[in-house]
């Protein structure tokens, strides 16, 4: 075996980087005998007709839901899963971050401070005290190196000190609750087990949306629909341009496989490490060569001290092929197990652990992009003026220098309206972006602040019959300031 002390993480963040599973060459080589088929012209019945229908309830779709609803407008929500949430909640990325700068200042408030509230109310959050906020002690900071998060709450001020961001964590079950919860409480129609497949258009305007459940195939009309699907999906549908150009080498690249093992004694755990760093050298050596997951987080819910979070990451060609995220589900869950049964077997503290839980969901990062009114792009990661139609700001803590010199980054309404589509538009990792931008602002508290203007917006457009690109951005600020967010 190598030298007990060599390097075994690589890639941003100091995370292994999974390849994801090449196809075999049977299924490369294959091809159907016939290539296509007719589908029968048929009638879809209309089930509900709405002022405004959003697609897809993770966070932007909840936001979005919650929004127009408490707006004032008719609104229906429909997700394909059984719960609320998305990647939030299904996918285990229940780590909100982000909420300040490095030196403590809140930028995020709206909806998504709401969730997070609520979820504290009810014991289901970490989060740092707003006292810690932008501190750089390190009796305040040791604990979440100790759990091996702060690439989640710690970056560097501009003195080169390290400094705690306010980051929230909270628990995906109880979110998923809470969620139904707060659309329930703003009369939101909710559709669940409900895949949207198509949808329905009057020329260049989106008129509504035609969905699949085990109830058959119905159709859904509304005066403005809200793509919240993640990927994008109803742009190809309504003929809206997108783009999906990644680098190879970031976040938005990647598909992941999370899980969690509960039962670790990490007292024991941390002597096994501290007492015998070459056997746990040795180990991680092992795990790395045999392609098994190599670091995780500590779980830091209340009365979940004892959980294991793994979240590895797959470096994936398209996280929309079906093949593609079909291999890395079975693969992953494949690596999931074997790491499982290697730490239960080497590592003191995993001898009673267990797999509790994998991620209903695939988790995914990027790709599709609507080609907006107005794009965000490099150049305005580095812009000191906000927009004339800002709707949210966004600490910029992950670009290195560029964060200490530009520490906020502005977004328009403009980038969550489609550029030749209209009754369209999108609030998700799908707005308006280049991948370098999207890189760094389509997680959970931004697709949320998204989600909350695009509600508004498409509330105000259903009731003044008006094309969402014709609301006047004054009324916009006004209620998204009345709604908590935070604007210039």
């Amino acid at each position: 075996m190598a030298s007990n002390n060599r390097i075994l993480f690589h890639g941003k963040g100091g995370m292994v980087r999974y390849r994801a599973p090449e196809p075999s060459e049977e299924e490369k080589n294959y091809k159907p005998g016939i290539k296509s088929i007719t589908e029968a012209a048929r009638e879809v019945e209309v089930i509900r007709e709405a002022d405004v229908v959003v697609v897809g309830g993770g966070p932007g779709g909840f936001a979005a839901a919650l929004a127009a609803a408490r707006t004032g407008a008719k609104t229906v929500l429909l997700e394909r899963y059984g719960h609320l949430g998305g990647m939030s909640t299904g996918g285990l990325v229940n780590i909100v971050p982000n909420l300040t700068d490095v030196y403590g200042t809140r930028y995020i408030g709206g909806i998504c401070q709401e969730f997070l509230d609520r979820m504290d109310a009810i014991g289901a959050a970490f989060r740092p005290d707003e006292g810690e906020w932008g501190s750089t002690e390190e009796n305040v900071l040791k604990y979440y190196k100790d759990s091996n998060f702060q690439h989640f709450f710690i970056r560097k001020n501009p003195e080169g000190q390290e400094t705690l961001l306010y980051t929230t964590i909270f628990d995906p079950e109880l979110g998923k609750n809470e969620m139904n919860r707060m659309v329930g409480e703003a009369g939101v129609k909710l559709y669940l087990h409900s895949w949207v497949t198509d949808v329905v258009m009057d020329g260049n305007t989106v008129k509504g949306i035609i969905f699949q459940s085990k109830s058959g195939r119905r159709a859904v009309l509304g005066k403005v629909v809200i793509d919240c699907t993640g990927d994008g999906d109803l742009l190809p549908c309504a003929g809206a341009e997108s783009n999906d150009d990644i680098g190879e080498d970031m976040r938005i690249k990647h598909l992941c496989f999370g899980f969690w093992i509960g039962g670790v004694d990490f007292r024991a755990f941390d002597k096994f490490m501290s007492q015998r760093p070459d056997d746990w050298m040795r180990l991680k050596n092992v795990l790395h060569d045999t392609g098994l997951y190599v670091s995780f987080f500590r779980g830091m819910l209340k009365d979940q001290e004892d959980v294991a979070w793994f979240h590895p990451h797959f470096i994936a060609a398209s996280q929309t092929d079906v093949d593609e995220m079909t291999r890395v589900d079975v693969a992953g869950r494949d690596k999931a197990v074997k790491t499982w049964e290697l730490l239960r077997s080497e590592a003191p503290g995993f001898e009673k652990s267990y797999i509790r839980l994998t991620a209903p969901q695939l988790g995914t990062t990027g790709g599709r992009r609507v080609v907006s009114e107005y794009d965000l792009t490099a150049p305005d990661l580095c812009r000191d003026e906000p927009f004339e139609d800002t709707i949210a700001i966004f600490p910029n803590n992950d670009r290195g220098p560029d964060s200490l010199r530009w520490s906020k980054v502005f977004v328009p309404l403009r980038s969550l309206i489609p550029a030749k589509v209209d009754g369209l538009m999108v609030a998700c990792r799908a707005f308006g972006s280049d991948d370098e931008a999207n890189n760094c602002f389509n997680l959970v508290p931004h697709c949320m602040c998204f989600g909350q203007a695009a509600g508004i917006t498409a509330a105000i457009a259903a009731r003044d019959g008006i094309r969402p690109r014709d609301v006047p951005y004054s009324e916009v600020r006004e209620k998204l300031l009345a709604g908590g967010a935070i604007l210039p």
